[in-house]
């Protein structure tokens, strides 16, 4: 359940332990790789919207130690011209996927984006996963990608009902590559 997992801002001294969480969860070092050029970028990366979970130290999950095993991240894009949030990568140790690490700390970055007043957030990911956390087919609302991507794969978040997605072409940070 993602109330017992503790999450906060990473912090400098969690570089290494976020790289090791991404080079762990996916089978090439790409998604490694890509967080670390973002944290490089200064027009992609915000303080504060990289998110942690950590097993332990303050009530996590397991009685754990404090180790990072879960990691969730949002970096500036555009939907159009308009400022918004690519949620990417989303990595959580296999030894504790699905235990709810990976909820929480998507969740933690999404409040984080909130109360730093962003309205919008993207992510190109599994459809089974990502609409628990509010996200939809960003076609319906006329977001796009350079790319070739199934439909459904595109989702979008108005972060604030006050102000709808913005339709438009998506400019993700050069990192990113697309």
């Amino acid at each position: 359940m993602d109330t017992d997992w503790t999450t906060r801002a990473e912090t400098p001294a969690d570089r290494a332990a976020v790289r090791g969480v991404n080079l762990a969860a996916f089978p090439t070092a790409d998604e490694a790789d890509l967080v670390d050029a973002l944290r490089a970028d200064p027009a992609a990366w915000i303080d504060g919207l990289s998110i942690v979970a950590v097993d332990g130290a303050g009530g996590g999950a397991g009685g754990g130690d404090g180790t990072v095993v879960g990691h969730a991240l949002l970096t500036r894009c555009h939907i159009g011209e308009e400022p918004a949030l690519c949620l990417a990568p989303c990595a959580v140790l296999p030894e504790y996927q699905r235990t709810g690490a990976g909820s929480a700390a998507v969740r933690a970055a999404l409040a984080a984006a909130v109360e730093q007043g962003e309205r919008w957030v993207v992510v190109l990911g599994h459809p089974g996963y990502y609409p628990r956390f509010g996200f939809g087919r960003a076609g319906a609302h006329g977001i796009r990608i350079s790319i070739d991507v199934p439909d459904e794969a595109l989702m979008a978040l108005a972060l604030d009902p006050a102000h709808p997605l913005p339709a438009g072409l998506v400019h993700y940070a050069q990192p990113f590559g697309i």
